[in-house]
């Protein structure tokens, strides 16, 4: 699917457990390179933000998750992708961890590498998007023990 020359709204899940954060490594359709970044996905016309964070995860982690606060947003204008994005921290209710499929994309267009559980110290060495992951989210995450 080309997101090309139009806004795309993402909603996006952060589920954090043993101190480490799950993600998603996954080719960018934006620089055509491999990143990692939590699972989530399009807004569809007419669904809220937490909805689509319920749906996009239990389509890529097959978990079932609860979505609480909004911890982050921002916004990517690259060469020509424009992309509004939204944070939430989830809480796990269900499921095991396995890689799932993104619909939007055929098999042979998926972009869906691996998921795996990352530490705050294993962060450093990869590419990860958003940048705040790195270290802000941490310091968020400590009140919320």
């Amino acid at each position: 699917m080309d997101y090309s020359n139009k806004v795309r709204v993402r909603a996006c899940g952060i589920l954090v457990q043993n101190d480490a954060i799950l993600l998603a490594e996954l080719l960018s359709p934006i620089t055509k390179k491999t990143i990692w970044t939590p699972p989530g996905g399009g807004v569809e016309f007419g669904e809220k933000l937490q909805e689509t964070v319920k749906r996009e995860f239990l389509e890529e982690t097959g978990l079932h998750v609860e979505v609480k606060e909004l911890l982050h947003f921002g916004e990517i204008i690259q060469n020509r992708h424009h992309a509004i994005e939204f944070y939430f921290r989830v809480q796990k209710l269900s499921g095991e961890v396995k890689l799932g499929i993104d619909p939007e994309l055929s098999s042979e267009e998926g972009i869906l590498k691996s998921l795996e559980f990352k530490t705050k110290e294993e962060l450093f060495s990869l590419n990860v998007s958003p940048s705040f992951l790195k270290d802000d989210l941490w310091k968020r995450l400590i009140p919320l023990k």
